[in-house]
């Protein structure tokens, strides 16, 4: 029997037949990245208990196979599929979203999530004990995981929580000796081999005087002092950022997670978002120092957009925000994979263009009343810059009596939203993510390469909006700027002209951001898009010797033992 019919075999003896997939067009949606990045891989493997991955994870070993661990698939550099065909071993991809369970301990203070539990699925677990987790939209609103937003340093928008962190978790890794071995840093005592550990986690057989209760942390418990310093010279929160690199935090996949253990917080008693308009970026520059050096309460949230963002969420992100205003984000992961399911049959379907699902839901959403509040819109067409803010509790009135005597003062100007309103502008700024890549669907044939950059910025910046010299902005046919400004992290995305070399203009574009002292990426993790500095490369390598787990990511070697 073949190598790979025997491994088939193997794989299926544990999962079931079902959960092994084979058949390339069924492997699609695993092997090939939500936005970046494709290659093959002999199967795709769907446990069902932590128990699975662990005796899948000893099959793999053994047999010398790669192995890329997978959750929701909505990384936006690639990080979660093999890239290319260049490996030298063949790759088994574990996607774990059948493992999707959260226990709650402390009474409601901290989670354990699994492998495949997702933000949305935290929010309504937490709701009655009057809590939230780390992030509660942007990411949440496609299905990402718990455990993936830790292992990529996730940064989320909540500017009093800085990067999804914690020290407390329980994986599997494969040592110089090329062993499996499994770490339980959880801080629970769940037995001592690694079956009856992860048998006890999974059926929550354990008592509270089996956990522990140590100076391990499970969030970033620094970042709220390390953000309002406005006049560092650093950047506030990055993915190479060695203060929080530990474990299953920032591994990118070098180690096999399976659950973190995470805090979480309490749900503000009194919410209220501002939107802020204005033609100065010098302005909202102003504003963020006052509020992050003077304010007593920080703010919830700040989540900055461009006018030219603004108008093509409008236009290209239409659908995807109907959707969720009017279904809910639980419905936007079926969407996907039904969109997903489309664009694969689609392809072998030769009178069908390519990215059909995006043209027809494009086409759908035009004949769609405009989305958008009334005021919204008049801030539109009067500001060129727009900035979501929200505060809570005593930030409430702290940030009024700021806003009315600061714009007494200074161009722009700004309005209490409604909670309709709010709802609203906080999502429209969310699902402007969408926006680039519907646009470059639509226009293909007469657009070069998109490029999505994820830039952390100095704290003391004070151009932080974008000046591009005209020898490469005269190459760009659109930019489209976002992000979380009180954090400095600018989400900023090009569509080139047709014909010029997107990995040229990348280096480019990379060398500004050097010469103003930012690093990148902010917040989606290197992927295989960016090359991951010597500290994230070492701190890789110390994880996973032999290189069994995700290769190459980073740009780093794909070969056993790092060759």
């Amino acid at each position: 029997m073949d190598y790979k019919g025997t491994l088939v075999l193997d794989l299926k003896a544990i999962t079931g037949d079902k959960y092994i997939i084979t058949a390339n067009w069924k492997k699609q949606q695993y092997s090939k990245g939500w936005r970046y990045g494709s290659g093959e891989a002999l199967a795709v493997a769907r446990p069902s208990t932590l128990l699975e991955i662990w005796k899948i994870l000893q099959i793999c070993v053994e047999r010398d196979i790669i192995v890329i661990m997978q959750a929701a698939n909505t990384g936006l550099t690639g990080g979660s599929t093999p890239n290319g065909n260049d490996y030298d071993r063949p790759i088994v991809i574990i996607n774990t979203m059948r493992i999707d369970n959260i226990q709650i301990i402390n009474e409601g203070k901290q989670i354990v999530g699994f492998s495949g539990s997702t933000l949305f699925g935290l929010e309504n677990k937490l709701a009655p004990y009057g809590r939230e987790p780390h992030s509660v939209i942007g990411s949440s609103c496609i299905g990402a995981s718990i455990v993936g937003g830790v292992c990529n340093n996730s940064g989320g928008a909540l500017v009093k929580r800085g990067p999804a962190y914690t020290e407390l978790s329980i994986y599997a890794q494969i040592n110089l000796q090329g062993k499996l071995i499994l770490v339980n840093d959880l801080g629970i005592d769940l037995g001592d081999k690694p079956e009856d550990i992860l048998t006890n986690l999974q059926t929550h057989n354990y008592t509270n005087d089996q956990i522990q209760f140590s100076d391990k942390l499970a969030s970033d418990n620094e970042y709220q002092e390390i953000v309002r310093d406005v006049d560092a010279h650093t950047p506030a929160r990055y993915n190479a950022d060695g203060r929080r690199l530990h474990g299953a935090s920032g591994c990118a996949g070098k180690i096999a997670v399976f659950a973190v253990r995470l805090d979480t917080y309490p749900i503000p008693r009194r919410q209220q978002v501002f939107y802020v308009g204005t033609n100065s970026p010098y302005v909202l520059g102003e504003i963020r120092r006052d509020i992050l050096s003077k304010f007593e309460n920080l703010p919830k949230s700040g989540e900055y957009i461009h006018r030219d963002c603004y108008d093509a969420a409008k236009k290209y992100s239409k659908d995807t925000f109907i959707a969720i205003d009017k279904m809910g984000p639980s419905f936007i992961p079926k969407l996907f994979e039904f969109k997903r399911k489309v664009d694969r049959i689609s392809n072998n379907l030769k009178y069908l263009p390519n990215k059909f699902s995006d043209k027809l839901m494009q086409f759908l959403s035009n004949f769609w009343p405009n989305h958008l509040p009334k005021r919204m819109e008049q801030y539109r067409d009067k500001y060129e810059h727009h900035w979501v803010i929200e505060m809570s509790d005593d930030g409430i009135d702290e940030a009024k009596k700021y806003f009315k005597k600061f714009f007494n003062m200074n161009e722009g100007d700004f309005f209490e939203c409604s909670k309709k309103e709010a709802k609203k502008a906080i999502l429209h700024r969310f699902v402007a993510a969408s926006a680039l890549g519907r646009y470059h669907a639509i226009n293909n044939d007469k657009l070069g390469a998109m490029m999505s950059m994820d830039i952390a910025f100095p704290r003391n910046e004070k151009e932080w909006f974008e000046k591009l010299p005209p020898e490469i902005d005269d190459l760009i046919e659109l930019k489209l700027y976002y992000g979380h400004l009180f954090c400095h992290v600018l989400h900023q995305n090009y569509v080139v002209k047709k014909g010029v070399n997107a990995a040229d203009l990348k280096k480019k574009l990379l060398k500004t951001y050097d010469a103003r002292g930012a690093e990148y990426p902010a917040e989606h993790n290197v992927g295989h898009e960016y090359i991951a500095k010597p500290s994230l490369s070492r701190f890789y390598k110390e994880l996973d010797p032999i290189n069994g787990f995700n290769p190459g990511i980073g740009q780093t070697s794909k070969r056993k033992y790092w060759k």
